[in-house]
């Protein structure tokens, strides 16, 4: 898998550590941002929506791995837990809880970019193709590129995680719920307006007349449904 363009969330509470790994992965050509608490780690993960979580477990306000649980209810983004603690037992719960790799410190640059892209690869090819087409339109999972028809759409990130989730599901309904907790992550103020909004804005950039969607289904009162051809 092909490194950069990917953004990291780095949760430790000690600075030292924070700039180490900012430095490692800015190299790389990751995108970086950083929590020193459990709490400003959850509302990150709501606002800046990074696509990996690396999360030290002792944390001031929380154990890390109780942030593991929280994050586990609403995303399966991977999770790559960096610890002093080294025995057997840690490793055990902290896999358990939901973490997709587990190094101990003190660890090396090469090993931690190694064990980064092994999840990136999980996580993008786990359980679905990289390519879906229905129809008209072709979703690259792995690139992020929507093609209707021959031509490429430009989606914002919110459309095309919408839209990710629709045809991942095709043929099924998808809740109001299940898109605001899969798509932003936790509930927020006026929610149902804001994925109306991006349901709509999606549907001008994909369907052929969006005032009749022949892909983005309505079901009325609970949520929205990819069209099966």
């Amino acid at each position: 898998m092909k490194e950069g363009g990917i953004r990291v969330l780095i949760v430790d509470d000690e600075p030292e550590i924070r700039r180490f790994l900012r430095a490692s992965l800015k190299v790389h050509q990751y995108e970086v941002f950083e929590a020193d608490t459990g709490a400003k780690a959850l509302v990150a993960i709501v606002e800046r929506r990074p696509e990996l979580l690396i999360l030290d477990l002792g944390l001031p306000d929380m154990d890390g791995l109780e942030v593991t649980r929280q994050v586990r209810k609403w995303s399966r983004m991977p999770i790559i837990v960096l610890s002093v603690r080294n025995r057997e037992d840690d490793k055990i719960l902290a896999l358990d809880a939901g973490a997709d790799d587990y190094l101990t410190k003190p660890f090396g640059v090469g090993e931690l970019m190694a064990r980064i892209r092994v999840v990136m690869r999980r996580s993008v090819y786990a359980d679905q193709e990289p390519v879906q087409t229905i129809g008209e339109i072709t979703v690259d999972l792995a690139r992020r590129r929507v093609m209707v028809g021959e031509k490429e759409v430009a989606l914002t990130r919110t459309e095309f995680d919408l839209l990710r989730v629709l045809i991942q599901n095709a043929g099924k309904v998808v809740t109001h719920h299940q898109l605001i907790h899969q798509v932003w992550g936790m509930p927020f103020e006026d929610e149902s307006r804001l994925l109306r909004v991006n349901i709509s804005n999606l549907r001008r950039k994909v369907e052929p007349d969006s005032d009749q969607p022949h892909y983005i289904l309505t079901e009325l009162g609970v949520g929205y449904r990819f069209r099966e051809e």
